[in-house]
């Protein structure tokens, strides 16, 4: 049992570890230092519910609704070209950038970009629904949930680093254009994750 926790638990990794919406406003709130433990709290548990409802077979059923993947599909694109608009804005605007002077952002707002990212992007339900709901089908009961259990745990190291750890890099983000670089390619990379869900 504990080689398939750690095979649940590479799995994840593989899957969460790449950079995406979520990753990087989890880094940019654990680098400005806001509301870090709500958003991984969010981001932890929503994972958590969305691989135990992929463990417990509704990945299949999922399969079977197509039109259900459709509009999360296109209500993502527009959210990430959203929130590369908001990116692009902020890395124009330098005055916004530095992470001790600028105002800090509501609690609501933060959980609300938060659920959104995580809740609208398709490539959750496809990563953590779809592809670990099928990998853990493999180890059968109670194996299945012994795999599930290892992949929450991959997204628990995983956003906790990424949130709390982000810290250890906040002298290099105290200058204004490293603020700029980050929101930059962060502008850049929901641009390109929005064509890639039309395309």
């Amino acid at each position: 049992m504990l080689a398939t926790f750690f095979t649940g638990l590479g799995s994840s990794a593989s899957l969460i570890v790449a950079i995406g919406a979520q990753n990087a406003f989890v880094l940019r709130q654990g680098l400005r230092r806001e509301h870090i433990l709500p958003i991984v709290v969010i981001c932890v548990a929503s994972d958590a519910l969305l691989m135990a409802a992929g463990v417990a077979g509704i990945g299949a059923l999922v399969k079977n609704a197509p039109i259900a993947l459709e509009i999360v599909r296109w209500a993502g694109f527009a959210f990430l070209l959203g929130y590369a608009v908001v990116a692009a804005r902020r890395a124009l605007r330098p005055g916004s950038l530095t992470s001790s002077g600028a105002v800090a952002g509501s609690l609501a707002a933060a959980i609300g970009t938060c659920l959104a990212i995580t809740w609208l992007n398709p490539h959750v339900y496809l990563d953590t629904v779809l592809l670990i709901g099928s990998l853990s089908a493999s180890h059968g009961d109670p194996g299945r949930w012994v795999f599930g259990a290892g992949a929450a745990t991959a997204s628990l190291l995983w956003f906790s680093l990424l949130g709390f750890g982000a810290r250890f890099a906040a002298p290099v983000f105290a200058r204004p254009v490293a603020w700029r670089i980050l929101d930059g390619g962060i502008a850049v990379l929901m641009v390109v994750l929005a064509i890639l869900l039309v395309v």
